[in-house]
């Protein structure tokens, strides 16, 4: 289906026709010729087969011919004509708010503006503003509009869209007109980094549930508002980000959610399906000719086409589609399977709670147990414990522990390789803890693999702490070889740990799903240093399900007995492989 593709051609050619200073009425002609096409419910392909493109309202003749041509060559002539010696940079432009066809072709023709830098360059020496019909406030909007612009480039991280997404949906799900509501796009899929956050819904009178949400707390301005899509930008913790909305029929919803939700290339590959089987799927539903056989729910889409539901994170194509047909998906985690956080910091290092407090949070989440990893003493930035500091901590936990009957916290460490690969703490004091977790913090350049290996090999490392080490929006991280580290932690009977911080998702998809096929246990933390950070689970499980991990892949879908039992016998079991390779 190449609608969406022929009105983007279309609204391009409408830019470079405003660039180029050309009459308001062929710009507009090809503007509504795009909004057309693309809400078509048919396949531009059908119509041209029954030659009644040039029936559809706001198509006439030549935009038919040019549909056609299209279709016929994959080219457009009347597209490279208009895009000819446009300089790149000015299609740029019109992506920036408060910024048209008619100021660009002013700003290139006057001021010789092709791009962005250009633009800037013209607004600080003020010849922006001398213009015929701009002005000092035009010209204060369009370097709004351009930090909206550059901001807009930057992708979101999944913590800061979902928190977006739901307080915005939470809004919508008070308007007694909503039917159904979701998220769509990556952040439904659960990516790590967001591009748009995009919100489905259906239900009566679509224009007042559009201005409802136009009127939603925290809004800062409203981009466009129509019948069935409005876009919004609301405040969040890094500035202003853009919100779409987009209303359809109950009879599609299943279809558009499922659509909507993408990937691009799992729709692809649903597509290829449909048409083996003499189907037509779209964002509208399954189509067989002109009748509609399902939309309503994803369900029944995905059933028309003889396929199980496939969760929102396996939708990648990345063979998810072929299991499916064979009826052999696995049973991915979900985060109810989870029993407990295997990763967290308390006062006594550089946490924020008390470890009463971290117990009582933990049980309202309906955790059965909390493993402590306070850092260790080579870590002074984090208030890391002495080894003398660390027995108290031991028995503090045995105290609180003696007075729990459904709950434990296990005694454990994020104890520190250091630069020699040695550990932090001696092996005397690491025997008394139920879990040892292993990390490094320092020398991210500096024989960073043979260190973690020689982690490895001593018996009482039980998992290696986000073992990229990278930060999403601030660093790459250590220079390791992750392929040789998950070899060796299957080798070796080491688990790796899947941090849930946002900004770390370390190990991330790609990695998590070797280990797997490795046979490599996950144990996942969300490296909590306060309450709102042990919320943070359901990314790592997000990225967990992308990994396609099950129950059986991960160590804290383990009740405690079983957690315990599990920690004891992978002692034991390292213990005598360590000797026998010695």
């Amino acid at each position: 289906m190449k609608n969406k593709e022929i009105a983007a051609i279309f609204n391009r050619i409408a830019d470079a026709l405003e660039i180029k200073g050309e009459s308001g009425f062929r710009v507009l002609a090809y503007r509504k010729a795009a909004r057309v096409i693309e809400e078509l419910p048919e396949a531009v392909e059908e119509l041209a087969e029954k030659k009644k493109l040039a029936e559809i309202p706001g198509v006439g003749k030549g935009i038919a011919q040019k549909i056609e041509e299209f279709l016929q060559t994959g080219r457009m002539k009347k597209m490279e004509e208009a895009l000819a010696e446009i300089p790149e940079g000015l299609l740029e432009l019109l992506n920036i708010p408060n910024l048209g066809g008619k100021t660009i072709h002013l700003a290139y023709k006057e001021l010789g503006v092709e791009n962005l830098n250009d633009l800037k360059r013209v607004i600080e020496d003020g010849s922006l503003a001398q213009l015929y019909g701009l002005g000092e406030k035009k010209v204060e909007n369009i370097k709004k509009g351009i930090d909206i612009y550059e901001h807009a480039q930057e992708r979101i991280p999944i913590a800061e869209a979902l928190a977006i997404a739901e307080k915005i949906v939470d809004y919508l799900r008070q308007y007694p007109g909503i039917k159904h509501i979701s998220p769509a796009g990556s952040l439904r899929r659960m990516k790590e980094t967001v591009g748009d956050i995009d919100i489905l819904a259906t239900g009566d009178e679509g224009a007042a549930i559009i201005d409802y949400f136009t009127r939603c707390p925290g809004v800062t301005k409203v981009l466009a508002a129509g019948k069935t899509k409005s876009s919004i930008l609301v405040e969040a913790e890094s500035g202003e980000r853009q919100v779409d909305l987009r209303i359809v029929d109950e009879d599609s919803y299943g279809a558009a959610l499922q659509y909507f939700t993408g990937s691009k290339a799992h729709n692809i590959k649903l597509r290829s399906l449909a048409k083996e089987k003499g189907l037509r799927i779209s964002e509208y539903g399954v189509f067989q000719g002109e009748k509609r056989l399902a939309g309503r729910t994803e369900e029944e889409v995905y059933q028309m086409l003889g396929l199980p539901l496939i969760p929102p994170e396996m939708r990648e194509d990345r063979g998810e589609v072929e299991l499916a047909l064979q009826n052999k998906l696995p049973q991915i985690v979900t985060l109810s399977d989870i029993k407990g956080d295997l990763h967290v910091h308390s006062r006594w290092s550089d946490g924020l709670l008390e470890l009463p407090e971290l117990v009582e949070e933990a049980r309202k989440m309906g955790y059965e147990y909390l493993a402590i990893c306070d850092h260790s003493q080579s870590v002074h930035y984090a208030n890391g414990l002495s080894p003398e500091r660390l027995q108290q901590q031991i028995a503090e936990i045995d105290r609180l522990n003696q007075q729990l009957d459904d709950f434990q916290l296990l005694k454990a460490t994020e104890v520190d390789i250091l630069a020699n690969g040695s550990l932090d703490f001696p092996d005397e004091l690491l025997e008394k803890l139920d879990f040892v977790v292993a990390a490094i913090h320092t020398g991210f350049r500096k024989k960073v693999t043979e260190r973690m290996i020689k982690a490895m090999h001593n018996p009482l490392v039980m998992a290696i702490a986000h073992p990229s080490g990278r930060l999403i929006s601030k660093r790459e991280g250590y220079e390791v070889d992750l392929d040789k580290i998950i070899i060796e932690a299957a080798q070796m009977g080491v688990f790796l740990e899947l941090n849930s911080y946002y900004d770390r998702l370390d190990l991330n998809e790609f990695y998590l799903k070797k280990a797997k096929d490795a046979g490599v246990l996950i144990s996942i933390g969300t490296d909590c240093h306060n309450w709102e950070g042990l919320k943070m689970m359901r990314f790592g499980v997000g990225v967990a399900r992308r990994a396609w991990l099950e129950k059986a892949d991960i160590l804290n879908c383990l009740s405690l007995a079983e957690v315990k039992e599990k920690l004891k016998e992978v002692r034991k079991m390292r213990k005598k492989l360590v000797a026998e390779k010695r």
